[in-house]
């Protein structure tokens, strides 16, 4: 009785662990996305975390746009963007000081490091 009321414990402290550091992922990230082809586009992204769902903004060239269907799993993400009728494809993982994030569009496929912009 004892081993499973300790193991209990510890999966609930651990879920909470990653609760709370995924909550750090709120705020301003910027990054640089860069092509195959040589493009380079710079990246602005305003996370707000709810529970287990990812809400907030995503600069582009047409201005703010919404993060739709956006998702959270331990210390990864997902989420899209619309920008003139084409969905874009991110995921992402949370590294604490830096965020990882893929971002598809068709067989489009980058990669870029996103820092904190500190407040």
């Amino acid at each position: 009785m004892n081993k499973k009321l300790i193991t209990t414990a510890f999966l609930l402290l651990c879920f909470f662990v990653s609760f709370a550091a995924i909550e750090n992922l709120n705020g301003k990230w910027t990054g640089l996305l860069k092509t195959d082809q040589g493009d380079e586009y710079p990246l602005l992204y305003n996370f707000k975390i709810e529970g287990n769902q990812l809400t907030g903004t995503a600069k582009t060239p047409k201005g703010d746009m919404p993060i739709n269907d956006g998702k959270i799993t331990g210390d990864t993400f997902t989420f899209n963007v619309i920008v003139n009728n084409m969905e874009i494809d991110h995921s992402g993982k949370f590294y604490g000081d830096s965020v990882g994030v893929d971002i598809s569009m068709g067989d489009a496929k980058s990669h870029a490091t996103l820092k904190r912009i500190n407040p």
